[in-house]
């Protein structure tokens, strides 16, 4: 078997709900995707969605890299891949376009052997602990309640809440998901993040506040991603653990923060370098006795990677209406993610959806999850009601 070529598909849409948090409190609800499919030369096609600003370097690379390759060599196809880049750094849309490349790779291993991802990554139990994200500095009280009782209804007891602009309303509304997900009949986990917000000497002020009233299991970079010194410092000052990782990119980005204590809770996704480098990072991280989390992507697909992880905790579940254009085969059920018997990752696109959202080119403005660091971010804390120029 042969891989014969890649295909994109920009697409655009409306999210179920908007997104906010410390760097956006307004929130947005604009979105944006890249349909990629991986073609080989006995009709099987790898497929993923991926970021639209990767496009360029997903057609060079896999034109220059996998076109005629055997794609059952994943991981040598990977390392083919970072190397290539070496120079220039796996760094932003290059890093997207591995990941982007790397997991219809593996989509198309598991087709190949007629197998979801999770047996063929080796995994026993097709299935793993959830926590819900509703990245929800932009909804009301009411819509806290209604979003983390919802996941709670189906068993989730673990909640993650964007905290950082408003120390009064960070408390009010962590009270409310505790309450929310007690419903669940189970005792609540509470995390929160700050998203690189505060300042290490901020955080450990403002979340030793809240350690006066709640018990935090983790406290999301509560410094900037890759200050050692920050988040360590803020880990020895603190009770909960602190967890980092989600926007960094590859291994080495990982190796400070761990030999100098900085993590409690290493965080991997898609864009660790695709599933080859979160699980690259995550076994780094086994070796020294850390737990891993696994960050949310659409569909939840990453699951099958947090199902073959020793180390694994618990997998971020933020359900904001992604799915416009695809299905995964995937379903919450007694607070877990349970994966099923489809194929590969599981996930299947719908032509005709696909088809109605399609575009040449993206609209201009912020998308889900895209928006820059606010003004005052480790400076000082600028109240949400004061609205930044940068997203006018």
């Amino acid at each position: 078997m042969k891989i014969t070529g890649v295909r994109t598909r920009l697409y655009e849409f409306t999210a179920a709900r908007a997104l906010g948090d410390a760097n956006l409190p307004t929130g947005s609800n604009k979105a944006n995707g890249l349909a990629v499919f991986l073609d080989t030369d006995e009709g099987l096609t790898g497929c993923i969605t991926g970021s639209p600003a990767a496009r360029g370097s997903i057609h060079s690379l896999a034109e220059n890299l996998l076109v005629g390759q055997d794609p059952r060599g994943v991981r040598g196809l990977w390392k083919r891949m970072v190397d290539a880049v070496f120079k220039g750094g796996n760094r932003g849309a290059i890093t997207s376009a591995i990941s982007a490349l790397d997991i219809c790779l593996w989509d198309l291993k598991a087709k190949i052997n007629s197998e979801p991802l999770w047996r063929t990554l080796g995994a026993s139990v097709p299935k793993v602990k959830a926590y819900a994200s509703g990245i929800d500095m932009n909804l009301t009280d009411v819509e806290i309640t209604a979003f983390y009782s919802s996941l709670a209804a189906r068993g989730v007891h673990a909640g993650k809440l964007k905290v950082g602009v408003d120390h009064d309303a960070d408390e009010r509304r962590l009270a409310l998901m505790e309450e929310a997900l007690a419903t669940s009949k189970k005792r609540p986990l509470l995390m929160i993040d700050s998203n690189e917000y505060w300042s290490p000497k901020q955080a450990i002020r403002r979340i030793s506040q809240l350690e006066e009233r709640f018990d935090l299991t983790w406290v999301e970079e509560p410094a900037r991603r890759w200050d050692y010194r920050g988040l360590r410092q803020v880990s020895r000052a603190i009770k909960a653990a602190v967890a980092t990782g989600e926007n960094l990119h590859e291994i080495g980005d990982f190796m400070a923060l761990i030999d100098q204590e900085a993590v409690d809770i290493v965080q991997v996704g898609s864009n660790t370098s695709g599933i080859t480098g979160a699980m690259y990072v995550a076994d780094v991280a086994y070796g020294f006795e850390l737990p891993v989390a696994v960050m949310n992507c659409p569909g939840n697909f990453m699951a099958h990677v947090a199902a073959a992880l020793p180390n694994h905790s618990m997998m971020e579940v933020v359900e904001a209406g992604r799915e416009v254009c695809f299905t995964v085969d995937q379903r919450i059920e007694d607070g877990y993610i349970v994966l099923g018997e489809t194929p590969g990752i599981g996930m299947v696109f719908d032509e005709e959806k696909l088809k109605a959202l399609e575009v040449e080119s993206l609209t201009p403005g912020v998308t889900l999850g895209s928006w820059g660091r606010r003004r005052g971010g480790g400076l000082f804390v600028v109240p949400p009601e004061e609205q930044d120029d940068l997203h006018l």
